[in-house]
């Protein structure tokens, strides 16, 4: 059975349990094969060569923006990569190897990006293609590090394990990313091989021009799309859980087991990423089912996403939510009855690229959620000049997701849970589909509700 897995940033920093729990694991000779595997740079990598996901901390790309001298700290992230090298060598990695691997690497990153900076303080060209060439440089160099790795501690342990490099580093040709995926996979015997290709790919479109640091696993879907595998496998340092578990409790939470993209997509929707949207879709499409698996739990066989499951029973299957958005009240009495005010509000959100994941309407009023971080003081202020009162308030939301969750008296018990635990609804609501039902409470009460969620609905 051929799979492509995908092995995240955080497993592949544990790259002794990656091997034992799930490239070795129950196999030996022919059955280590028919498996490609797309790997994330090591955890915190990429934070160093762009910016810190989570803080914003500045990494070497950023000195770049700023029309500051990068060399030095991109010489501090090489010394950093090669004391990861190190973490490695018990393993079987071959440090000389992997230390010249790196700093040639690097080198050819530095005049790369020498060239750009260059041009870019000519001022003869825009700064936008510039600078997105450069965030992408500069972000292969995480993936192509670890996937050398792999490859090296594996062909030292005797097994056939193939590169698949798709930065393109030295490679000129014009092609798409999946012109590039195509090409790289056509020659490869997959039954006598393990393939490991780099989360980044180089493409003519730019990956991270659409994907930013989502892209490796937009490389993994546009992998499994053109090679057809039986299952595509993403491996994470937990289960997709009925609820999160540094929240409610490991011990009051469980792996969901079987559910299908669309709630995948709910998930998504509120920052709960089984798979990232743009990955997912193509999985989807293509009818190739997805298989979410916790690294550390190597026997448990973990999640699997389909396109046309449907729970027998009717059940909650997740428990999720967010306190990063905010609710953008518009009201205006002349609304009511009007042809066209949510069009013409929905269109200041979409002049500015901004998506909701939530809208109530009243006769007067529609109150949108979005991202906080989304909620710029431009669209504010464009709205202002349009209604006569514009109120922004910061908000959480907690959702109740499933592939089956029709259930009379279920939103009344939901509802009684939140009031009998103290919190207060702000809204609610749900599409006519009933696969989530959503719930606005002030952000202080955020843990509590799903807390309380968890214990009325699942024990």
């Amino acid at each position: 059975m051929l799979t492509v897995e995908k092995i995240g940033g955080t497993s592949m920093s544990a790259f002794g349990d990656v091997l034992n729990n799930i490239i070795l694991y129950n196999r030996t000779g022919a059955e280590l094969y028919n498996r490609i595997f797309v790997v994330s740079a090591y955890a915190g990598v990429t934070n160093w060569l762009l910016e810190n996901k989570k803080t914003g901390e500045p990494g070497v790309y950023h000195r770049i923006t700023e029309h500051k001298k990068f060399h030095q700290s991109l010489k501090e992230v090489a010394v950093k990569l090669k004391a990861l090298n190190k973490k490695y060598e018990s393993l079987g990695l071959d440090i000389a190897a992997a230390d010249a691997f790196i700093e040639q690497r690097i080198q050819d990153a530095q005049t790369y990006l020498n060239s750009l900076t260059n041009i870019l303080a000519s001022g003869y060209v825009s700064s936008e293609n510039i600078l997105q060439a450069a965030r992408e440089i500069l972000a292969s160099i995480g993936e192509t590090h670890s996937a050398f790795n792999a490859v090296n501690i594996l062909q030292n342990r005797g097994i056939n394990a193939t590169l698949v490099d798709l930065s393109g580093f030295h490679d000129h040709k014009s092609y798409t990313i999946d012109q590039r995926i195509r090409h790289a996979f056509k020659k490869i015997n997959f039954a006598e091989t393990i393939c490991i290709a780099t989360g980044y790919a180089k493409g003519t479109e730019g990956i991270m021009r659409e994907f930013d640091r989502g892209y490796s696993e937009v490389t993994f879907s546009k992998i499994a799309v053109a090679v057809k595998p039986q299952e595509a496998i993403i491996h994470k340092e937990y289960h997709l859980c009925t609820a999160d578990p540094t929240m409610v409790g490991v011990e009051n939470c469980f792996p969901v087991g079987f559910t299908n993209y669309d709630v995948a997509d709910q998930l998504a929707d509120v920052g709960m990423e089984a798979i990232h949207p743009k990955a997912s879709k193509p999985l989807e499409i293509n009818k190739i089912n997805l298989r979410i698996k916790n690294t550390f739990e190597p026997e448990h066989p973990g999640t699997l996403i389909t396109e046309d499951y449907i729970s027998p029973q009717k059940r909650v299957e997740v428990i999720t939510g967010t306190e990063k958005v905010v609710i953008i009240d518009v009201y205006d009495p002349l609304m009511v009855g009007a042809a066209g005010y949510d069009l013409d509000i929905m269109q200041t959100f979409y002049d500015l690229g901004i998506s909701y994941s939530f809208k109530a309407t009243s006769a007067n009023s529609i109150s949108v959620v979005i991202w906080e971080k989304d909620c710029h003081k431009k669209l504010v202020q464009d709205l202002q000049a349009k209604y006569e009162k514009v109120t922004v308030e910061k908000a959480a939301m907690v959702c109740i997701i499933g592939s089956n969750i029709d259930q009379p008296g279920l939103l009344a018990k939901a509802a009684g849970a939140l009031a009998n635990d103290g919190v207060n609804i702000m809204s609610a609501g749900f599409a006519l589909r009933k696969v989530n039902i959503q719930f606005l409470v002030a952000r202080g009460d955020f843990r509590n509700a799903i807390i309380a969620l968890n214990k009325t609905l699942f024990f």
